[in-house]
């Protein structure tokens, strides 16, 4: 297991969503969350239901690691220059260093040399093979069912509904996989393409390589979703992952209390329930899929019974079936697919 420290320099907890999904679901072994705003505290302090690890201000007070992950997912996927002197500590250490942005680390001639110098290693998550072509319309083909996890926007809890539900059916003894089409899906589970780093007529034949691959092995295939049908930045990578899936079922997946788009807030969201007749309408002609059920991130409430009332309001506003897979648990959704 990979001892590791993650970067999340004044974001953590919520929007370090990197680090956060490390800290939930990877196998990681977090030794240390580097973070100057929160320095002294721990994160159960913070989060209480995740991998627990002190947090530091610097790399210089991270114990012994193999691994430095940035763990911020920004907008745009930069680097921010004021994380460099972590990234030099670690290279200097001798540390693997990964990221997820669409600034690619061996593209930095001080990190090259240092990883060369010292025995490290620099790993771009984003960076997407080369093979990749167009869909070919195959991904109708499989056997398994396969449901992708769609959002009313951006970071709304797309990765974590599908990986829930995996995890969920697995348990239930179903032969499930997941699909990660993002870096932090990617860094969790090991494997996958970085759909919105990869050109565009590629993006449907990439998510399309994935369903082929797991297709055969298993019976159902949860899909990582990314952005919105409706989001100004982050349409297209929506539509592309909709067609190159090919899904039998969707997850509508919404944050209480979000009314704007993530980074845009000049444009408010539609009623919940538009985004089904919108959804469906677009699968219908490539490989008709409907709304199953919902999927609600309560994480901004506090009250367990202002949460059930808020779960209760979406999934009366979608009439499906829905809940917080994480506070809840993700059986109602999996009943509704199974």
């Amino acid at each position: 297991m990979n001892r590791v420290a993650l970067l999340a320099h004044d974001e953590f907890p919520h929007f370090a969503k990197t680090a956060m999904g490390l800290l939930r679901y990877s196998t990681f072994d977090v030794c240390a969350v580097i973070d100057r705003a929160n320095a002294g505290n721990r994160v159960r302090d913070l989060l209480p239901d995740v991998q627990d690890a002190p947090i530091v201000a610097s790399m210089a007070e991270v114990p012994p690691v193999d691994m430095l992950i940035i763990g911020i997912a920004n907008v745009g996927g930069g680097f921010a220059e004021d994380w460099r002197p972590d990234v030099r500590a670690a290279l200097k250490r001798g540390c693997t260093v990964m990221a997820g942005l669409h600034d690619f680390l061996a593209d930095d001639d001080e990190f090259a040399a240092l990883a060369e110098a010292h025995g490290g290693a620099l790993h771009d998550v984003r960076k997407p093979p080369r093979s990749l072509g167009v869909s070919q319309g195959r991904a109708r083909d499989v056997s398994a069912t396969v449901v992708l996890a769609v959002g009313t926007d951006c970071a709304v809890g797309k990765m974590t509904v599908a990986l829930e539900l995996t995890r969920a059916a697995q348990a239930r003894g179903e032969r499930a996989a997941f699909i990660p089409t993002g870096q932090t899906g990617i860094m969790i589970a090991g494997w996958g393409h970085p759909i919105d780093a990869i050109v565009s007529d590629f993006v449907a034949g990439a998510v399309e390589d994935m369903i082929l691959e797991k297709g055969a092995a298993h019976d159902w295939l949860f899909v990582e979703g990314q952005g919105s049908i409706i989001h100004p930045a982050y349409s297209a990578v929506t539509c592309g992952i909709l067609h190159g899936a090919m899904p039998d079922a969707l997850v509508l997946c919404h944050e209480e209390g979000r009314a704007r788009s993530k980074g845009f807030e000049g444009f408010p969201l539609p009623n919940p329930g538009a985004y089904v007749d919108l959804y469906e309408g677009l699968t219908r002609p490539v490989h008709p899929a409907r709304v199953a059920a919902g999927a609600l991130n309560t994480r901004a409430i506090d009250d367990t019974a202002e949460a059930e009332a808020a779960v209760t309001r979406y999934g009366e506003a979608l009439g499906l079936p829905a809940t917080d897979p994480v506070r809840f648990g993700p059986d109602a959704i999996l009943d509704a697919l199974l």
